[in-house]
């Protein structure tokens, strides 16, 4: 049986044709199931779940989301992963890097926005701006990197730099899943010309979403190149069509709940002291309470 993990998952090593993979949604689940049933039951499931690997405090996860402007990043944290525990999540908008960042090398920021074990970070744009509007818009040229580094093979070498540092974190016990909402063209025009002309959607327009359609091509090309380079078993990427919101976030509401049903984690044993303590605790407080062993079940939820 295929799986949402498998059915949109870039396989390592393998070719991608942003062409090959749909924008959009033709099956027959309808906007109502998703939302009145299935990803209210997904998000239950790997709320609990998050609760659990924080509990074990042994795993981290990273989410990265990568788009083309207004293809639904932030509707899906806001529909999807706020499902999970505030205290056990954050979420990183990557802007325009800061004085301050472009003195680091350019993974320094990312690593500062790391979750700790138990934790899961949203990325919203990621390590991945620095080849993708880096390189589109020829950042590199008069910036503070030494001369002779830029050169025609940095990218490649920043794929590896990326695929090293992502191996790490996992290695580590950080897992990462990467995903890229796919929308179209027309459907991108669609959504921008609501911003422009629905007075409450105003503030969400900029400029700069004009200006960067006309990369549409470029960005495209890179994205299949950033993917091939980078999609590995331990840090995927997935494409997600993004053309119905609806459907984008149930499959991803999907893919996060494979993800954690795949992942080892339990409650943590306690050690015979901590057990004794518990007993004491509980005979203590049934005590006060006047309560009988058949009187507990109440309490066990």
């Amino acid at each position: 049986m295929s799986t949402m993990w498998d059915q949109f998952r870039v396989k390592e090593g393998d070719k991608v044709d942003l062409k090959k993979w749909d924008t959009s949604y033709k099956g027959d689940l309808t906007k109502e199931e998703v939302y009145d049933h299935l990803l209210p039951a997904n998000g239950e499931a790997f709320r609990e779940a998050q609760e659990v690997m924080y509990a074990d405090n042994q795993h981290g996860l990273i989410i990265v989301i990568q788009a083309m402007d207004a293809a639904g990043k932030d509707g899906l944290i806001k529909k999807v992963l706020t499902y999970i525990n505030p205290q056990g999540l954050k979420v990183i908008p990557f802007d325009e890097p800061t004085a301050d960042e472009q003195d680091h090398d350019y993974l320094w920021r990312c690593n500062q926005a790391l979750p700790r074990r138990g934790e899961v970070a949203v990325f919203n744009r990621s390590h991945y701006e620095d080849v993708l509007v880096t390189r589109v818009h020829k950042l590199l040229d008069g910036s503070q990197l030494p001369e002779d580094l830029v050169d025609k093979k940095i990218w490649c070498r920043r794929y590896k730099q990326i695929r090293n540092w992502e191996e790490y974190l996992e290695e580590n016990g950080f897992h990462i899943l990467k995903f890229f909402l796919h929308v179209s063209k027309n459907e991108q025009a669609e959504r921008l010309l609501e911003r422009v002309v629905q007075p409450n959607k105003n503030w969400k327009f900029s400029s700069s979403d004009i200006r960067e359609r006309k990369y549409w091509k470029e960005y495209q090309k890179i994205y299949e190149e950033l993917m091939e380079e980078t999609s590995t078993d331990g840090a995927p990427w997935f494409i997600i069509p993004a053309d119905r919101k609806w459907y984008t976030r149930y499959v991803v509401s999907e893919i996060l709940k494979e993800f954690f049903q795949k992942l080892d984690i339990t409650y943590p044993k306690l050690a015979k002291e901590e057990e004794d303590l518990l007993a004491d605790a509980k005979e203590s407080l049934m005590k006060d309470l006047g309560l009988k062993e058949e009187d507990l079940d109440k309490y066990r939820g």
